[in-house]
């Protein structure tokens, strides 16, 4: 019988020392050219670790990592460059839990989230139901509350007014006009802990900051039913 050989165990070790410096260059030059000149430095020094970081809380965690791409889709859009400021992938597919887990890469640092991204038309009248409800709406404000206190932001798009039959002066009326709810932490783009394993530490504290969002998303609206090429038009 032959030997197998032990596969290799990457480790996430840190972002390179010039990912940062990638990005500024990339927003001050979006084009093919600056690109490939620099897609060494991209692949190796942000695009590789990106991955393995999210590779290793895959690991720990459960769920399916996903980078996505670096170019932008423009077709139809105005804004011509061909290029994502930002790289940034999330894990998916959890077990137990329909709540992304976002981690993001910039000329700003390395931004770690997670939560109920652009929730579906079956899923925005379960939220709005239990947000508006007691004691699940009241313990969402808690929630939310409770993730200030750890220094995290909460955000997401929302409406400019409020939902048709909800009245204007709800007292939770901030979170029943979110579309999105997410929430997250940024580690700045001066911080020695981006070159190091400490990086991936964030990650994970912050992520595991957001379980409390998490379970009451799963609890009081849980994974949309619609089929994804209905939702998101694919194949089409």
């Amino acid at each position: 019988m032959g030997s197998t050989t032990p596969r290799e165990v990457v480790k996430f070790g840190g972002f390179g020392p010039r990912a940062i410096e990638f990005f500024q260059g990339l927003e001050e030059d979006n084009s093919k050219a600056y690109f490939e000149v620099h897609r060494g430095i991209w692949e190796a020094q942000v695009k590789r670790p990106l991955e393995v970081l999210l590779g290793e809380l895959a690991e720990e965690l459960g769920g399916r990592p996903k980078l996505f791409r670096q170019n932008r889709d423009v077709r139809f859009a105005k804004d011509k460059s061909p290029y994502k400021i930002t790289t940034y992938g999330v894990l998916l597919d959890r077990p137990g839990s329909a709540a992304g887990l976002y981690a993001e890469l910039s000329s700003q640092g390395l931004y770690a989230g997670g939560g109920y991204y652009d929730m579906a038309p079956d899923q925005l009248p379960r939220f709005r139901a239990a947000v508006a409800a007691a004691p699940a709406g009241d313990n969402l404000a808690k929630v939310v509350a409770g993730l200030g206190r750890r220094q995290l932001t909460v955000a997401g798009a929302a409406l400019a007014g409020m939902p048709r039959g909800y009245a204007k002066d709800h007292p939770r009326a901030v979170l029943l006009k979110h579309t999105t709810l997410v929430a997250g932490a940024l580690l700045p783009a001066d911080d020695p802990r981006l070159t190091k394993r400490a990086a991936l530490k964030f990650v994970a504290r912050t992520w595991a900051h957001l379980e409390p969002l998490s379970r009451w998303l799963d609890q009081h609206v849980g994974p949309s039913t619609i089929p994804p090429e209905v939702r998101w038009g694919r194949g089409r």
